[in-house]
């Protein structure tokens, strides 16, 4: 396991510089496996120098065993430790900010009483003006029950926070959209449902998260059907929309299209169905998901939840059964939305020539990426540390940048496609390689194109009529 800015560590040193030295703290770290990554010295007297030691660790673990061996030092003294990823998150990550300015009675009275009531009037007159007059207009829920966090399943709403508040700081640095956390203390279906659409006149639109399937595919169908705002479930969409994307240009690079290629999917649960449906929307017509069980397939459906029942006859038209590694056989393409380590690279070597492997679960792969890469084309994984990240940050802010900027009511199929298309765009035909099929999540480029592709597809969808700031008149 390699060492991870999420295990950043910085230690306190005090050194009595007649027994110990700086060198010799550095290699005691660096000898425990540490990667150093800063030295800072706090305070120096003569004698004795205090500085203070920044790591990246494997793990929590590591983080003692380097601390054990730097008080092992003669004349050593480890005064504090400090884990700067607790430390990012202590407070929280996010706040409320005013946008304008309170500074005397004056504008107290415009931001609250007494002047707030006119526009309170004018929003009961015409309910549309809250999109101008309000946050709506710029304003996302994330709203979650923490019963299916990556890497880490069911650990309920208030540990699920703190993913939440990211998701918030990510929508706001890519997308300058404004996100809250919503985490309900539920796990009932009508009682979420029935949730979301009491707090909806807040919000420009609603992104599920960490819902577990298949309950979240009857909480986002009827979430959007029942309002009048977008509702994205991004465990699902998102994933497949920069799935698509990197599939786009990974297909390019070996030569082979969508429609002729034969894909492999491991996970039917919420990404894996949404992958699946949305690589037909493009065009592919062999697919064949496996689930814990093996292949799904139309002529073996007894049992079946509803949703998984549909996938099954939407998909694997030559009725393939068995295992996931009997189905890789001469497979062109595998996608990975399942567990850890179920395939080995000879697995991998059993695929058709070109082969492209997505092996996206988190934080072990369905297989070794490196072992993959002596077999395939293309590899592609959730992680940071290897090339072609599929991060679904590349997709959700600049999609609702689009679906807020345009006001629209919905979310189809088509403007999830087109979001794809539009990531997959941001890489020209001279920087694409094996090692790059994908933005990095830093690629500025990348949320302005989805939203611009995002608005050009919403001009035919039911958009809510807002007044222009010219009509907006006093009471």
């Amino acid at each position: 396991m390699r060492t991870s800015p999420s295990y950043t560590a910085s230690y306190r040193i005090e050194i009595d510089e007649s027994a110990s030295s700086i060198a010799a703290v550095v290699d005691a770290a660096v000898e425990q496996g540490a990667e150093v990554r800063g030295l800072d010295v706090a305070e120096s007297m003569r004698g004795s120098i205090v500085l203070d030691l920044t790591c990246d660790l494997r793990d929590s673990e590591q983080r003692r065993e380097v601390r054990n061996a730097l008080a092992a030092l003669p004349g050593v003294i480890v005064s504090s430790t400090a884990d700067q990823t607790f430390l990012s998150h202590i407070g929280g990550k996010i706040e409320v900010a005013s946008k304008v300015p309170l500074r005397n009675r004056d504008d107290l009275s415009r931001a609250y009483t007494p002047g707030v009531a006119r526009v309170c009037t004018a929003i009961h007159d015409m309910p549309q003006k809250a999109h101008l007059l309000t946050m709506k207009s710029n304003t996302v829920a994330v709203v979650s029950d923490g019963t299916a966090v990556l890497g880490l399943g069911d650990i309920g709403p208030a540990a699920a926070l703190p993913v939440m508040e990211g998701k918030a700081v990510l929508f706001k640095e890519f997308g300058g959209v404004d996100a809250w956390p919503v985490v309900l203390d539920t796990t009932d279906t009508e009682e979420i449902i029935s949730i979301v659409k009491a707090i909806a006149p807040a919000y420009g639109g609603i992104n599920l998260e960490d819902i577990s399937a298949p309950r979240c595919f009857e909480i986002e169908e009827r979430l959007r059907a029942e309002l009048d705002i977008p509702v994205f479930h991004d465990d699902q969409h998102g994933t497949a929309i920069v799935v698509l994307s990197a599939l786009i240009n990974a297909l390019k690079l070996v030569g082979k299209k969508i429609e002729d290629v034969r894909i492999v999917v491991s996970g039917v649960g919420a990404a894996g169905n949404a992958i699946i449906r949305l690589l037909l929307a493009q065009g592919a017509k062999d697919i064949v998901g496996y689930g814990r069980t093996g292949a799904l397939a139309a002529d073996d459906t007894e049992g079946m939840h509803p949703s998984r029942k549909a996938l099954a006859e939407a998909t694997n038209p030559r009725l393939v059964h068995g295992t996931l590694v009997e189905g890789l056989k001469d497979a062109d393409v595998f996608i990975g939305v399942s567990q850890g380590n179920i395939l080995t690279p000879a697995d991998i070597a059993t695929m058709a020539d070109d082969a492209i492997v997505f092996a996206l679960a988190n934080p072990t792969p369905e297989v070794d990426p490196i072992g993959a890469a002596e077999h395939a084309a293309v590899v592609a994984t959730g992680r940071s540390d290897y090339p072609n990240q599929i991060n679904n940050v590349l997709a959700f802010p600049g999609l609702f940048r689009g679906l807020l900027d345009a006001k629209v009511k919905e979310i189809t199929t088509e403007v999830l496609r087109v979001a794809a298309l539009a990531i997959a765009s941001v890489i020209s035909e001279d920087e694409l390689s094996a090692n790059y099929i994908i933005p990095g999540v830093f690629d500025e480029r990348v949320a302005p194109a989805v939203s611009r592709a995002v608005r050009q597809a919403v001009r035919d969808l039911p958009t809510v009529d807002i007044p222009v700031q010219e009509d907006i008149d006093g009471r």
